[in-house]
């Protein structure tokens, strides 16, 4: 191969590496930015959800808690085994236990005695999601059945009648997707915000 060649080839080579870097570096990514920004504006940007002073308490995609002081005036997401203290999206895990595992277990059983103690109902009637975190540990979402568990007791802590509560959760359930893709769930931030309004 003659040095001619050479140079030409190696000439070649830097323009399409330009080219490519330029066509799949940035104009791409702008345009798939643009789209989004024009299509799906809310999820682009992470589908964050204000109150109703305008302040951002979250995403809808995330999970987050709802302990501590005043727990009981809301409804509780799924526990979460994201970070050390959990619902932590930079963390975002399981907790990598086997369905035997016996810290697993012992979790479970002591998650399910508090739920059941805070909900008034009996052990065995605590829904799955109560006492189970998501693989992520951030799921935002929890069953009807867990809320429909909660209603009597925020009902309560709120001074609102049971009714009203319910209606709420009712509301605020979301169907399966496209009518047969998974199952039924409740958005425990959006539900949380609602019952606020309502208080």
């Amino acid at each position: 191969m003659s040095r001619s060649s050479s140079f030409r080839s190696i000439g070649v080579a830097v323009r399409l590496t330009l080219l490519s870097t330029v066509v799949l570096g940035v104009a791409y990514p702008l345009a798939v930015w643009g789209v989004g920004q024009a299509a799906f504006h809310d999820q682009a940007n992470g589908s964050m959800v204000n109150s109703a002073d305008g302040k951002v308490v979250g995403s809808s995609l995330i999970g987050q808690s709802f302990e501590g002081s005043g727990s009981a005036r809301w409804f509780q997401s799924r526990p979460s085994a994201a970070g050390e203290q959990g619902y932590d999206a930079n963390a975002s895990s399981g907790s990598n236990l086997g369905p035997n595992n016996p810290d697993l277990l012992k979790a479970i059983e002591e998650r399910r005695a508090a739920v059941a103690k805070a909900d008034g109902v009996a052990e065995s009637s605590v829904p799955a999601d109560a006492v189970t975190a998501s693989g992520s540990g951030l799921d935002p979402d929890i069953s009807p059945a867990y809320a429909m568990q909660q209603v009597a007791r925020v009902a309560s802590a709120r001074g609102l009648s049971e009714t009203v509560v319910r209606k709420l959760v009712e509301q605020h359930t979301e169907a399966r997707q496209l009518g047969f893709l998974g199952e039924p769930v409740v958005n425990v931030l959006e539900l949380n915000l609602a019952l606020a309004k309502a208080s």
